[in-house]
């Protein structure tokens, strides 16, 4: 995962993901998936229902984020 094509993906704790959550008046159900097999989730220790923030940069934007809710397979 330390390939820098890789986008950095990172696992929410509780208060981080209850802020997000609230910021954004929306549930868990309401967030795009990650499926728990996914290759870029596999290094992390990620259980059903977890929030992962993805941090993308792109040349033309800069620093993007990203976030899903992991999923069964």
């Amino acid at each position: 995962m330390d390939n820098e094509l890789v986008p950095k993906h990172e696992v929410l704790d509780g208060e981080k993901a209850e802020k997000l959550l609230e910021f954004y008046k929306v549930t868990p159900e309401l967030l795009p998936k990650i499926k728990k097999s996914d290759p870029g989730i596999s290094h992390l220790e990620a259980k059903i229902g977890d929030i992962i923030k993805i941090t993308r940069y792109e040349p033309q934007i800069g620093k993007t984020l990203y976030y899903r809710v992991v999923v069964r397979d």
